[in-house]
């Protein structure tokens, strides 16, 4: 079972409140995001494009715009290679429109997934030294591409990195030295001496930032540049990065553009999913949109992503749009596939009682490793590595929980692999089939995880009794927006709720929703749409089955409740009412 814990943050939450004109509700969760201080809480629920940092804090921003406006100048042959995930994609499009609007002879190359793994390699370098490339330019990947980099620099090419991922290191005496790459020049916050403030930036979004200073360097309006906004937003929220900061204007900004989107192939891909410009949120970028931008990358090229943004066409750009969409459609029943295999087969082996879980599925199609990797993560809250065979050995994705680094853990038992890389949260890695039990082994003999941390931590905002709640505070809440990783939708809770009456719902009776009684003997909606034969069941076995017959004939019963809830405004025939979605209950 999940444990259900308060946030007990403190602060003066009405002199917060009477301050910024909020809810003292509103001020607490604030507070409960780590934003501290009248600044802080400003920017939070005012921050705008004013309050973006000067991408010339970026280290070595510089040197890499000196070197780029030169090459575009002297017409040096430039590539960019990318990545074919969501982040990789945009950042590709953002620097390939940037560059061919400064003039610069450029083109690109996105790796197959499958063929060329992850980021530079020796044959895209050897394949741009034939196509006679002058510079290659990277974005999001090249901090790690030590040897790769030091092969090009061997040739004779000059190489540019821009990037977001953790700079490689050795641990020595307990001391990080980080490995020296031979680019002539990197752009990546997380660089040990990089003075910019904000070191979460997306690789979209520190191309962006790139981009900002070529079009100041070449006179090009900087209202171009900020066109780009969107696909840094978008990136920042399909990458998974925190919504804290600078991220939270980028996104909030960008959302915005998108409502007003000049992109054919953005607004092709926003309509085939069923939705408006206007209506886009943070969540469809998640969870609607970038899936299909991800799944070309997975089980066909991103290149075919990066083609529809590159679209001038409606007609090709709906063409395409459908193919992702399609595309989609195919990748989720193969997860929901791969998920099943991947449950059976911890359960058979008696995996489950490990910390860190390493699942090797050999016939699982690699590009979806990291989504089922996400899922079980969910289902047992640990550390998860899916691995699965490769035509070069066994290529895997990992996907943490918050109390355990995973690219720290990964780095001490690197001689297992023949190639890593990531975050704290989420990583990949290529090894030799012959070490997947070895790794299995070290990583939970290493895992330092307690059992405490295994257990699922519901955290909730404010014990709030549904009687405080109005639409006035619901609405008031959209300042907290946009949500996401670090920022999530506000959570309450309330106890003694009592069931007047429940009803399932939907044609696969996957809906449930009750009338709940407050102690001030008011009765509400509610709606619960997670496992409702596990919530019934629940409810029989504490208050036996007569008293849950009750329930759904609308007779009097005793069933108490405690929940933990999400408010919404329900419109049912232009009639707005309060309804509140049950996320956990007791």
């Amino acid at each position: 079972m999940e444990k259900w814990m308060v946030m007990a943050k403190r602060a003066d939450f009405i002199e917060i409140g009477k301050k910024f004109g909020i809810d003292k509700v509103t001020a607490r969760i604030i507070r409960n995001r780590d934003v501290i201080g009248d600044n802080d809480i400003n920017m939070y629920i005012n921050g705008g494009i004013d309050d973006l940092y000067d991408p010339k804090l970026l280290k070595d921003s510089d040197k890499l715009i000196d070197i780029l406006t030169e090459k575009i100048k002297q017409k040096k042959k430039i590539r960019i290679i990318g990545d074919y995930d969501i982040d990789g994609v945009m950042s590709t499009y953002i620097l390939l429109k940037a560059l061919k609007r400064a003039g610069a002879d450029v083109s690109c190359m996105i790796p197959d997934r499958i063929k060329d793994g992850y980021g530079l390699n020796v044959e895209l370098i050897n394949k741009a030294y034939d196509d006679k490339i002058d510079t290659i330019i990277t974005c999001d990947n090249g901090i790690a591409a030590i040897d790769e980099i030091a092969h090009a620099k061997e040739l004779g090419m000059t190489m540019l990195v821009t990037d977001h991922h953790a700079v490689p290191y050795n641990e020595e005496n307990g001391e990080r030295i980080y490995i020296k790459s031979r680019a002539d020049a990197i752009v990546n916050p997380h660089q040990a001496d990089c003075d910019y403030p904000y070191k979460e930036l997306c690789g979209a979004a520190v191309a962006w930032k790139v981009v900002i200073l070529l079009y100041e360097r070449l006179g090009i309006s900087n209202e171009e540049a900020f066109e780009f906004i969107e696909n840094a937003a978008f990136a920042t929220v399909g990458d998974v990065m925190p919504l804290t900061g600078e991220n939270r204007i980028i996104v909030k900004e960008g959302l915005k553009r998108i409502h007003h989107t000049k992109n054919i192939g953005m607004k092709a891909l926003i309509l085939q999913c069923g939705l408006e410009p206007e209506n886009v949120e943070s969540y469809h970028f998640g969870f609607v949109l970038g899936p299909c931008i991800n799944a070309t990358g997975r089980l066909d090229t991103a290149r075919r992503a990066l083609k529809l943004l590159c679209s001038g066409s409606e007609g090709e750009a709906a063409l395409i749009a459908s193919g992702l969409v399609a595309l989609n459609d195919e990748r989720k029943e193969m997860t929901r596939q791969g998920f099943e295999l991947a449950i059976s087969t911890i359960e058979e082996n008696g995996y489950s009682d490990d910390k860190v879980l390493v699942v090797y599925l050999p016939d699982v199609h690699e590009s979806i490793a990291g989504i089922i990797a996400g899922r079980i993560r969910e289902k047992y809250n640990r550390p998860v590595f899916v691995l699965t065979k490769g035509e070069d050995g066994v290529k895997g994705s990992g996907r943490s929980i918050e109390c355990y680094s995973m690219y720290e853990k990964m780095c001490e038992c690197k001689d297992l692999f023949s190639k890593f890389g990531g975050h704290p949260m989420a990583a990949g890695l290529s090894l030799p089939e012959e070490n997947v039990e070895e790794f299995r082994i070290r990583m939970n003999d290493n895992s330092g995880l307690s059992d405490e941390d295994l257990v699922r931590k519901i955290m909730i905002d404010v014990p709030m009794p549904v009687d405080y709640v109005t639409m006035e505070l619901i609405n008031e809440f959209s300042i907290l927006e946009p949500y996401g990783k670090d920022n999530s939708k506000p959570v309450f809770a309330d106890r003694n709720l009592s069931v007047s009456r429940m009803w399932i719902l939907g044609k696969n009776r996957n809906v449930l929703k009750l009338s709940l009684k407050s102690s001030q003997d008011l009765v509400y909606q509610a709606i619960y749409f997670g496992d409702v034969e596990a919530f019934i069941k629940y409810m029989q076995e504490n208050y036996g089955e007569s008293m849950v017959r009750n329930a759904f004939e609308g007779k009097t019963n005793n069933i108490v409740l405690s929940i933990v809830y999400s408010p919404k405004i329900n419109i049912f025939r232009e009639t707005a009412s309060l309804q509140f979605e049950i996320l956990y209950y007791k």
